[in-house]
């Protein structure tokens, strides 16, 4: 039986040795190779057969892989997702879990043990390195997500009536969440916020 899958990576030297790679595996199967989580997500809701398993970077313009996977823990629960990470925050560690991905893999980790990991997923096992499971009983994020996204758009440059357009909420709301943020964050300003929440993989 084929397994099909999406790829989801936004650097496309990456991409392209994955897709090959996985394509030299007889029972794999590449069905989408997309820059972000967005277009992955695209996909699948376009998709007359649902994909088996997304592997999926963490770390992504306009959708995360975090993101990602937990639209699909609402939506397409039997969708597989493996994610592919460098970035070995506890913050990243424990989002992924919770969002309920069912692998987590080091980007420096050797090809047969990415394939070996894809075909144990697939089999209903969950495979997460130990230290890297270890790393989600650091801190817990404080931020609740409409906190998250408030920050991460003023972390872009964006003003408080941007933010508020982006949302979909009023000024004052976005005022409240980056205030709740910067006070949680221990912060001085917004910018300074957005850079401690990124250092600890909470955004």
């Amino acid at each position: 039986m084929s397994i099909n899958l999406v790829i989801a990576e936004d650097q496309t030297l990456v991409r392209d040795a994955l897709t090959a790679l996985i394509g030299f595996e007889s029972d794999l199967n590449v069905v989408a190779s997309c820059g972000d989580g967005a277009k992955a997500l695209s996909f699948i809701n376009d998709s007359v057969d649902m994909p088996d398993l997304v592997l999926t970077d963490i770390e992504m313009p306009n959708m995360t892989g975090i993101e990602l996977a937990e639209i699909l823990q609402q939506q397409q629960p039997s969708i597989k997702v493996v994610i592919m990470t460098t970035f070995a925050k506890a913050g990243y560690m424990r989002r992924a879990i919770e969002a309920g991905v069912n692998g987590i893999v080091l980007k420096e980790a050797p090809s047969d043990y990415l394939i070996a990991s894809l075909r144990k997923v697939i089999k209903g096992e969950r495979v997460i390195d130990t230290e890297l499971a270890m790393m989600a009983l650091g801190d817990k994020d404080p931020l609740n997500d409409k906190e998250r996204k408030a920050l991460k758009l003023g972390a872009q440059g964006l003003s408080t009536a941007e933010i508020a357009e982006k949302l979909f909420i009023a000024k004052g709301t976005v005022r409240n969440y980056l205030s709740e943020a910067i006070s949680k964050m221990n912060a001085t300003n917004r910018v300074d916020a957005a850079r401690i929440a990124s250092q600890k993989g909470w955004l």
